[in-house]
């Protein structure tokens, strides 16, 4: 999480190149929801592409994101969204929520963002925020799979876990707990029930061979893939360290994205070429979706 509240953080950049979510997520939440739709909490909203996506459903969504820079890329975002006048941000912590009474929030969500809770203080305040059956919906996911191209699907995790490379630059233990498809997270039995888990995962024998229900799916350039791949928080990390390590775009030698697309277009014979940034690819991403109800 301390990465993405760097002044150095570009979020128009990480708005530009992450993957978002289909309605179909969207419509699995919000059947699983019983009761009112007066209010829903985004936590962890960043620029806010889920406020945004969910605000037709309820009379006001909140988004809430302890970053400033993501706030204000929230922001800025909504201002061609003007029919949207029932959306509002604030910075906050997702354990601290002073401005929301007591049993008044319909609905609480949170992607990609859950991993960063601390829950022996999160789980008491969403106890104390959402009223009784209201919706706790949370969801995420972790590296893409290229299904019909498993070499590089292997090269793109040695280069993101291996030790010589991003590996020892993840934030742990969130990292681990998104890799695990929210599975450590656990809505304490005595306020929740009705629990229930989706997930993906990848497979890489053609797309749609994975196991579970697929909800993240995208096909890029493969220009855009190495703009994706440099919004991982790991990789920024692993910047400040090598800071002799210039991208070529930026004139430099390479740095470690450089390497890993070099190394994946050798076992690619099709990612070969001049304009070999225009080759498309289709990704899936493994994924976890946790919704629980209040007592």
């Amino acid at each position: 999480m301390a990465t993405f509240a760097k002044n150095t953080f570009s979020f128009a950049h990480y708005a530009a190149y992450r993957p978002t979510y289909p309605q179909f997520l969207y419509k699995t939440v919000l059947a699983y929801h019983h009761g009112p739709r007066d209010l829903c909490v985004d936590l962890g909203c960043g620029h806010g592409v889920v406020t945004e996506s969910l605000a037709p459903s309820f009379s006001k969504i909140i988004g809430t994101d302890p970053s400033t820079g993501a706030i204000d890329q929230a922001y800025s975002n909504l201002t061609s969204q003007k029919h949207l006048r029932n959306v509002e941000y604030r910075k906050s912590s997702a354990e601290d929520l002073p401005f929301l009474a007591d049993g008044s929030v319909d609905m609480v969500v949170s992607a990609q963002a859950a991993h960063w809770f601390n829950y022996s203080l999160f789980f008491p305040e969403m106890a104390c925020k959402i009223r009784r059956n209201g919706t706790l919906a949370f969801w995420g996911y972790k590296d893409p799979v290229f299904p019909d191209h498993p070499r590089a699907t292997s090269l793109l995790q040695t280069y993101s876990y291996s030790d010589s490379h991003m590996g020892p630059y993840w934030q742990q233990p969130g990292r681990s707990i998104v890799q695990n498809k929210l599975r450590d997270v656990q809505p304490p039995e005595e306020d929740w029930e009705d629990l229930q888990r989706l997930e993906y995962e990848p497979g890489t024998h053609g797309s749609g061979s994975g196991e579970g229900i697929l909800f993240l799916a995208k096909r890029m350039t493969l220009g855009g893939l190495m703009e994706y791949v440099r919004t991982f928080s790991a990789l920024h990390a692993w910047a400040e360290k090598h800071p002799e390590r210039k991208s070529r775009e930026k004139g430099g030698e390479g740095d470690l994205v450089d390497d890993l697309f070099d190394e994946m277009r050798g076992v690619e014979p099709k990612w070969q070429g001049k304009d070999w940034k225009e080759v498309e690819v289709d990704m899936e991403w493994g994924s976890g979706l946790v919704m629980a109800r209040r007592k």
